[in-house]
């Protein structure tokens, strides 16, 4: 086993111990753990192309003298976890009130159950809308106030992507507005999370290429706006994550049946999983709420954040050269770093970004996007001055307020529309 996957394990070890089960052949560890909380499980999950994961789960929580909640498996989210699903999975838990909460699936269903839970817990207490939630604590605050306690729940992962199962976040879409919004509250993390990277091998590439982007992005965008005191522990996230994406993505495309490479990549997403945890996210992150009707959300992410990488450059120069550095080995940059900086470090940097994603079937511009047009660029500016969505302006290296949006992001996402670099002005 190589360095770096010693050192990846290590990090995931060392942050969450005995509550993260992770590996390859784990996911039988489901039953034991749903068995710590009672004999009722509510399983959430897809019973179609996912129906094999679903069974290995059934079977594990029977041979653990663990029952379905109602006889059957509740249906999973759909993808960004719209309101609608939520409100669904809510109503089967305030049926059924089981003894745990077991969330099979990818980021949106695992988001999903987070939100649900609270919902069924807090709904009659505080209220049952959704949009309450939205913002930083308000759920734990809510706990402390009623005395109430969430329904426990275990993420079983199955999508290398967003590290939801891992994490204090629960993003919730209405579609009909075509806008993401979040929850942040650290009462939401699952209390026990099941990863078990072999089931990765059934996602599609394009689903793969997404979460890749997504653990770039969780990393970058943490490291490019940490405080000073927990710069070596992000730097040691991004360096694993983003050398563990960039060396075994193309791999994955090239064999989607390549266990080392999904295990890098489950890894690589993980991290970026703890990174969110100990940072948080900025600029792609709050773009990307507003294209979650044009494409995926790492996919999103990804396209951004070489556009911020350099908006922040004059901000960053040290977590630009790390990363940089990283895509310069993998043949993805040919400038010499050392000689490079401010905007210019940024230029090059981004661009071994967009190399990396061209590289690996990725859109890199947002005209890429069929259905993207300028309208987009308006709704993901008047989302950037939500009070609710504040804190992202607030990540960044570069702070913004919402009276600045118009004139710094407006440039940002006019160059990501085409790929024009010099569009961008930095604040320095």
């Amino acid at each position: 086993m190589s360095d770096l996957f010693l050192k990846s394990q290590q990090l995931l070890k060392n942050w969450k111990g005995s509550n993260y089960i992770f590996g390859r052949g784990v996911l039988g560890e489901v039953g034991r753990l749903a068995a710590l909380f009672g004999k009722n499980a509510l399983v959430v999950c897809n019973t179609t192309y996912m129906k094999p994961v679903a069974d290995k789960v059934t079977d594990a929580l029977k041979a653990a003298g663990v029952s379905l909640a109602g006889g059957i498996i509740v249906p999973d989210a759909g993808p960004n976890a719209p309101r609608a699903d939520v409100y669904r999975i809510e109503t089967y838990i305030l049926h059924h009130k089981p003894d745990v909460i077991v969330a099979v699936g990818g980021g949106s269903t695992i988001d999903a159950c987070k939100a649900a839970d609270f919902l069924a817990t807090l709904g009659g207490a505080v209220t049952p809308e959704v949009d309450h939630w939205f913002g930083t604590g308000i759920v734990s605050e809510a706990l402390k106030q009623t005395g109430k306690k969430l329904y426990p729940l275990i993420a079983v992962q199955t999508s290398a992507s967003s590290g939801a199962h891992l994490t204090k976040y629960s993003n919730i879409t209405d579609p009909a507005a075509g806008q993401k919004k979040l929850v942040v509250d650290d009462g939401i993390v699952p209390l026990y999370s099941v990863f078990d990277y072999e089931v990765t091998a059934s996602m599609p590439i394009p689903v793969t290429i997404d979460g890749a982007l997504d653990s770039i992005a969780h990393c970058f965008e943490v490291f490019s706006g940490i405080p000073k005191e927990k710069y070596e522990l992000a730097a040691a996230l991004t360096s694993c994550a983003v050398e563990l994406t960039v060396q075994y993505t193309p791999r994955v495309i090239k064999d989607p049946h390549d266990m080392e490479a999904r295990e890098a990549i489950g890894m690589s997403t993980d991290l970026g999983g703890y990174a969110i945890m100990a940072g948080g996210t900025n600029g792609a992150h709050l773009t990307s709420f507003s294209l979650v009707d044009l494409t995926g959300h790492g996919t999103a992410c990804g396209i951004m954040n070489p556009y911020y990488a350099v908006f922040f450059s004059p901000a960053i120069p040290r977590q630009l050269k790390l990363v940089g550095d990283i895509f310069k080995k993998y043949g993805y940059i040919a400038d010499d770093l050392d000689k490079l900086s401010g905007k210019d470090l940024g230029i090059a940097v981004a661009k071994g970004m967009v190399a990396f994603g061209k590289a690996i079937g990725a859109p890199t511009t947002l005209r890429e996007l069929p259905k993207f047009n300028d309208s987009y660029i308006d709704k993901a500016l008047e989302a950037a001055k939500d009070p609710q969505l504040d804190m992202k302006l607030k990540n960044m290296p570069v702070p913004l307020t919402a009276a600045k949006v118009d004139e710094y992001m407006g440039p940002i996402l006019r160059a990501a529309a085409c790929g024009d670099f010099s569009l961008i002005k930095t604040m320095a």
